[in-house]
């Protein structure tokens, strides 16, 4: 191991001691990573070797305990115990209302922009493929506010949204062609990492705020379904009890409840993320370890699918898409796990499950692959082929280096941090990918 590597796995090491003090948000964690940097690198240009520099630097950042009871003083309303947001100083009252505020505002902003375009816009087809415009800017916004992003940050962002808007409405799609679904559902993703550069506060070449924002992710979901599964049951009740007097709701429902409602509820799920960015927690190791085992078993039940399908031609288009899925599932699972995982913990019986878990999705991955290029040798290309072909070759790449660096972690050959930091610079193949889909497609493909 190089001592640069050696230095990032001691810097992993003490950022994931620190990420265990509940009362220390991540912010704050990468800003005393960037102070504990600027130390190492000061020290080491007066003539100390790394590992000197890094122990001298972390004993000038001081007692971490100490540290983190001072946090849980001044912050309080950041401790992962408390339910309710209730602050006990006036100025964190004002603070955190106004906070509430802006997270309302936008919430009703993005229901009136989906609203808007329902209305203005006689086209279901334009409405589905503009809905990543009409929500995710409001939550781009949120982080934007919340992170104090710079005007020139902004301003850089802007560039990449307007001409997304542009492809995806000025393009001569044919209706109900490959290209124009292609070019909605990548676009969110596209989008996504756009968002992903605001959470960041504009630093998105950070590892640690990019495995910040997977766990953001991962959290942002949990809370989304919950919120949905309460407010389908108050929908469901209200339905049902004026349904009982002779009162239909549902033009009430869908005109105005749902074009609010959802779009609000992702971005007060994201607030709700913000401001507990601790509780669930503890929830995502139980998560993770409850849905690993179940998910290897469905991949072995897929490539049993696959062996009594009669081979890569026999193999349903349906069958190939579901494959594609489940390895996006994996995908996301394997994420999700890794950010919630201790970097200290040493290997055991779960890092085992987690590298069957790639193993199986590896093979997946091969069969599916096999099955697309025989059928693309058989029918030929398309749209639809050429762009599953390059996600699942996107996906090989990443689960194939990953499975490595876990053999590699489960000999002792290496720390738990290169295998984190290999997800976070990988994350950006899956949006460059999801661009070129967007707009390099639709023309190659004759808008069709």
């Amino acid at each position: 191991m190089s001592d640069h590597e050696q230095l990032e796995s001691q810097i992993d090491q003490w950022r994931g001691y620190v990420q265990r003090r509940r009362a220390i948000s991540a912010g704050d964690v990468e800003e005393m990573e960037d102070h504990l940097r600027e130390q190492v690198t000061d020290l080491t240009s007066t003539g100390l070797d790394d590992d000197e520099a890094f122990l001298v630097s972390v004993k000038r950042m001081g007692n971490l305990d100490e540290v983190s009871r001072e946090f849980a003083r001044e912050h309080s309303d950041r401790l992962w115990k408390q339910l309710v947001l209730v602050p006990e100083a006036p100025d964190g009252g004002t603070r955190l209302w106004r906070e509430l505020g802006v997270v309302l505002a936008l919430a009703i902003g993005a229901g009136i922009a989906v609203k808007a375009g329902i209305e203005l816009i006689d086209d279901e087809l334009v409405v589905m493929r503009n809905i990543g415009l009409f929500v995710l800017p409001f939550l781009a916004g949120y982080f934007a506010w919340k992170r104090k992003l710079t005007w020139r940050v902004a301003g850089v962002l802007l560039v990449p949204f307007a001409v997304l808007a542009v492809v995806l409405n000025v393009y001569p799609f044919e209706p109900e062609g490959s290209t124009l679904f292609l070019a909605a559902s990548h676009s969110i993703v596209a989008l996504w990492a756009l968002v992903s550069v605001t959470y960041a506060g504009g630093r998105w070449r950070s590892d640690a705020r990019r495995m910040d924002y997977v766990r953001f992710t991962g959290e942002l979901v949990i809370y989304f379904v919950l919120l949905a599964l309460g407010g389908g049951v108050l929908i469901g009740l209200t339905l049902g009890t004026l349904g009982l007097v002779g009162i239909d709701f549902e033009p009430v429902l869908e005109a105005w409840i749902l074009p609010f409602c959802v779009p609000g509820a992702l971005i007060v799920a994201a607030w709700l993320v913000e401001a507990k960015q601790n509780v669930v927690e503890n929830i995502a190791p139980v998560l993770t370890r409850v849905f690993t085992p179940l998910t290897i078993v469905m991949l072995l039940v897929f490539l049993g699918a696959f062996a009594t399908a009669g081979g890569p031609l026999g193999a349903d288009r349906e069958l190939l898409i579901l494959m594609d899925a489940v390895l996006v599932l994996v995908l996301s699972l394997l994420l999700y796990s890794i950010s919630a995982r201790d970097a200290l913990a040493p290997p055991g019986l779960f890092d085992v499950l987690q590298l069957v878990l790639v193993v199986a999705a590896l093979a997946v991955d091969a069969v599916a692959l096999s099955a697309m290029l025989t059928r693309i040798a058989e029918f030929g290309f398309s749209a639809n082929k050429v762009a599953a072909l390059g996600l699942n070759l996107v996906l090989l790449v990443h689960l194939a280096w990953s499975a490595w660096l876990s053999v590699g972690f489960l000999r002792g050959a290496r720390p738990f941090g290169p295998i984190e930091r290999w997800q976070t610079r990988y994350l950006p193949a899956y949006a460059v990918w999801a661009a070129i889909v967007v707009v390099v497609f639709p023309p190659v493909f004759a808008f069709a």
